[in-house]
């Protein structure tokens, strides 16, 4: 007998049959008498195609479809005047769902014009494309909010963060000033926001930041040298202010870094969050989404509500560099972080950033989201721990492509001490890189990457417990001294490396996995 799950989908099925030709809206705009040249602002919607009947809704949820249904007015899109000198257009973009691309100022900003609206069609596998599962994940574009990035901006603006300030526009069905690519925006209801990526885009917000750069220079210049270091603090700031708004989608491509150089010091790197879409996501309002939201499936899609759903989940896409960007923020530093948003983002700067949903709109989902934001307000500091519990569980100390010397303590049953040393420098005290304690009852494993460096890992101390610790030495010769002693059959450290001229001496907890050496880069996805 099949599963309840398997009968539903098989209905679904059925109901949506092969994939609909014309799926979307043909023009945002709504039918008035004037044309569309002869108005600054005209009538429209972000997607009326996103309405359904009752049984649709039943399966697959109601979403924000009927925001996404709901007339607005919105200024038309004028290449000329959008921006004080105008834009020109630029190179299209190269995202597999909305439409982009890249205009440029004439003071040599640029900017991104990006429909609000999204089509899924080249994330499926070809198999799919041409069957219901098209027209499944196109639906599932209405659980965002389409009108929620411009409710983020003064919300972040609050909480202290850099941000972008998208706006909205309608593009006439004969516009021409995007040139060869103008006929994929018209008749489109798009957003025109800054694009911070590179020292032009840099405004006085931004204090004495020399440049702008994307995740993966980052993480490249960090991972390179010592002297390249990531404001892990603002980063946590940051990364609150994602779970507090419900936006589950903040992986490293939706990151840009503001540079800090200190002649007398490392140049830090602070985060300029970007891409909103998933701000108040609601999703777990239908029979197939909370089959596919269930955590054995796809736990990511958490509904934005007053109770925080799983932490685990929403921060599964970020995964990657949540590990590598916070991996030396405390609980006490979570604490104190939350405490600080939940002063700044008090009850007037909420009602002032619901103002920015277009009236309509405002009308019907003001309220709820005011009243679900102030909830989560309370329990910030709640999400905060949980945050912190899940990234402490295993943590990934990264050391540099330079020599650095890894110090390994197993202070007591209940810490272990973890200090990263750069070599070369006046004293430790002076090139001390990395250094924090870890508790037992939090973290369970340590995995500590070399680089390419020549490096040096040293681990001492009995205890009857403690974390496993994984040491990643890289494609260099590195020296590995390990005298630690933790009671109990399982091995406690276990040694990764390619075969090179390595020094390892050993006690009875080393478990040598030197044939199992990787040679990916630790800023590479598929490095661990």
């Amino acid at each position: 007998m099949p599963s309840r799950s398997s009968a539903l989908l098989l209905l679904l099925a059925c109901s949506m049959g092969c994939v609909r030709e014309n799926f979307f809206q043909p023009d945002a705009r709504l039918v008035t008498t004037s044309s569309p040249a002869a108005t600054d602002s005209v009538l429209v919607t972000a997607g009326r195609h996103y309405q359904r009947g009752p049984v649709h809704n039943l399966l697959l949820g109601k979403h924000y479809r009927p925001v996404w249904a709901t007339p607005v007015w919105v200024p038309v899109f004028d290449p000329a005047t959008a921006v004080p000198g105008g834009l020109k257009p630029g190179k299209l973009g190269g995202g597999f769902q909305s439409t982009s691309m890249t205009v440029l100022g004439s003071d040599g900003r640029e900017y991104a014009l990006r429909s609000i609206d999204k089509d899924p069609y080249k994330t499926l596998p070809k198999i799919f494309r041409k069957t219901f599962a098209l027209n499944l994940v196109r639906d599932a574009t209405s659980a965002a909010n389409p009108y929620g990035s411009f409710v983020v901006a003064p919300l972040a603006e609050a909480a202290g963060l850099l941000h972008t300030t998208p706006r909205p526009f309608y593009v006439r069905s004969d516009e021409n000033g995007l040139g060869e690519e103008s006929e994929l925006f018209r008749g489109k209801l798009v957003l025109l926001e800054e694009k911070f990526e590179d020292r032009a885009s840099l405004t006085p917000a931004f204090g004495k930041a020399t440049d702008l750069l994307e995740s993966d220079d980052v993480l490249r210049d960090r991972f390179a040298d010592p002297s390249h270091r990531v404001d892990q603090i603002a980063f946590a700031r940051a990364r609150l202010f994602d779970l507090w708004i419900g936006d589950w989608d903040r992986h490293e491509g939706q990151w840009s870094w503001a540079v800090y150089p200190d002649a007398n010091g490392p140049t830090i790197y602070r985060p300029v969050p970007q891409d909103r879409d998933q701000a108040f996501f609601r999703f777990k309002d239908g029979i197939i989404p909370w089959i596919v939201s269930r955590p054995f499936f796809v736990g990511k899609f958490r509904t934005f509500r007053p109770e925080y759903e799983s932490i685990e989940g929403m921060t599964q896409n970020s995964r990657f560099v949540d590990e590598r960007f916070l991996n030396k923020v405390t609980s006490a530093d979570f604490q104190r972080l939350a405490t600080e948003l939940q002063t700044r983002l008090d009850d007037d700067a909420i009602a002032n950033a619901l103002k920015r949903f277009p009236e309509p709109v405002f009308a019907q989902e003001g309220e709820y989201i005011g009243q679900a934001l102030e909830a989560r307000r309370a329990k910030l500091p709640w999400a905060a721990n949980e945050f912190y519990r899940i990234l402490a569980r295993h943590v990934t100390v990264v050391g540099t492509d330079q020599d650095e010397r890894f110090v390994v303590r197993r202070l007591t049953d209940s810490t272990t001490a973890v200090t990263v040393y750069t070599l070369g420098g006046k004293s430790d005290r002076d090139s001390v890189f990395y250094q924090r304690v870890f508790r037992t009852n939090e973290t369970k494993e340590i995995t500590l990457h070399g680089l390419e460096g020549k490096d040096i890992f040293e681990l001492s101390g009995e205890v009857r417990r403690g974390p496993r610790i994984n040491i990643y030495g890289g494609p260099n010769s590195d020296k590995v001294t390990d005298s630690t002693r933790v009671q109990g059959l399982s091995k406690k450290t276990r040694y990764y490396d390619t075969h090179s001229d390595n020094e390892l001496t050993k006690s009875k907890e080393t478990w040598d996995r030197t044939d199992h050496g990787v040679k990916m880069h630790a800023y590479d996805r598929e490095g661990t």
